[in-house]
């Protein structure tokens, strides 16, 4: 088949960036797991990864060193941005005037207002953009989602996380001249590590209204960046959270308690724990007579279907949308709302108060630009290191 030649059930797929996510899109494309998108096209700026196209991919992927060229070029239906985080508005909204429908990894970019300025493009030009969250896809946090929305379980009083499964030693943050710099990332931890859970939280607890957070920049390596976070969070209807992450602690745990009117919901190691109340706690509060109450209670494991399609999941369901309208797994707008909260959490550390929600991203973007002019370049980087990790050079998670 001429993959150049468009067909009504085949969305030809072009990926901009094939580093570390970008390579391994193009494996599961060219394996066939998702059988209505065909990879057509790739670009990237470095020719090292352009010669690893031309050695691993099929020859009928068309290769550009640039992303304008393979917008211009009329070989895609729509395209998977996976550069840099900052580069990921410039190029997304080229995409989206070209009238190419956009799945963009994570986070959509460093700050909330680029973010905005995607899904506005996106709404005027009808113009689809996703995300690409694709921890969505995991049955351990579908289950819990479904649970939550059922209303078995009452209103979130509290939401507790804790994540810090992500410990990275100084070689790692040394690999890159980028790496770790206000000026190469616009953050640590939270926006390189974070954007899922960030957008897992928000997915099921909702937004908070207010963030009270202790960002500790450089605390545990010799980085310019936030390695060490501590967030208060009230939300609208009265619950509250807290939500701590760290590339410091070893072993690290990443742990997430949803207590409720009626029962609780504990994931951790690869398990979600359910426990159901007889009767709400609000009831039990105002109508026991027993000073200390205690319930009786009975956790059990809960069901899950067992799928985790992760990227696949999420590519899946971008050309499903593409061709029948399906739902998308997340929106520009769960992008826009994701950086929100982190935004809010950098900001917040940075004037040592809580902050508001919706937020100030006029004075997030001012003392950000201070962060930026004041970044130092790094006198040295780990050549080994960066070396043998360059098919994993594409910033994205790492």
């Amino acid at each position: 088949m001429n993959i150049d030649e468009k067909r009504p059930n085949l969305i030809r797929l072009g990926v901009i960036g094939i580093g570390n996510m970008g390579s391994e899109h193009c494996r599961n494309l060219v394996a066939g797991k998702c059988p209505e998108t065909a990879l057509s096209a790739v670009a990237d700026l470095r020719e090292d990864r352009l010669a690893w196209a031309a050695s691993s991919l099929p020859a009928s992927v068309r290769r550009f060193a640039t992303a304008g060229e393979l917008l211009q070029a009329g070989c895609c239906d729509a395209v998977l941005i996976a550069v840099p985080h900052p580069l990921h508005p410039v190029i997304a909204l080229e995409a989206l005037e070209a009238g190419l429908p956009v799945l963009c990894e994570k986070p959509a970019a460093v700050a909330a207002k680029d973010a905005r300025r995607m899904l506005d493009a996106s709404r005027r030009l009808h113009v689809p953009l996703a995300l690409m969250f694709n921890q969505r896809t995991n049955c351990l946090y579908r289950a819990m989602k479904h649970t939550l929305d059922s209303g078995r379980l009452g209103k979130i009083k509290r939401v507790t996380w804790i994540v810090t499964d992500w410990y990275r030693t100084q070689k790692y943050y040394d690999s890159g001249s980028w790496r770790a710099t206000w000026k190469g990332e616009g953050g640590g931890v939270l926006l390189n590590q974070c954007p899922h859970q960030l957008d897992l939280l928000i997915w099921l607890c909702g937004l908070p209204v207010q963030v009270d957070a202790h960002c500790h920049e450089g605390k545990w390596h010799h980085i310019e960046v936030e390695d060490d976070v501590t967030a208060y969070l009230e939300f609208e209807g009265g619950a509250t959270g807290v939500f701590i992450t760290s590339t410091g602690d070893l072993p690290g745990i990443n742990r997430l308690q949803i207590d409720c009117e009626q029962g609780q919901l504990i994931c951790e190691n690869g398990e979600v724990r359910c426990i159901l109340l007889d009767q709400s706690e609000r009831t039990v509060c105002f109508g026991s007579d027993d000073p200390w109450y205690h319930p009786e209670v009975h956790p059990f494991l809960l069901e899950t279907d067992g799928k985790n399609d992760q990227h696949v999941g999420v590519i899946n369901a971008f050309a499903a949308h593409l061709l029948r309208g399906e739902p998308l797994v997340a929106s520009a707008e769960d992008g826009v709302r994701a950086l929100e909260l982190s935004n809010a959490m950098h900001l917040s550390g940075w004037l040592g108060r809580p902050v508001s929600l919706p937020l100030d991203e006029v004075l997030f973007a001012r003392l950000l630009q201070e962060k930026i002019d004041a970044s130092v370049p790094k006198d040295t980087v780990d050549i080994t290191y960066a070396t043998s990790h360059q098919h994993t050079g594409a910033r994205c998670g790492c």
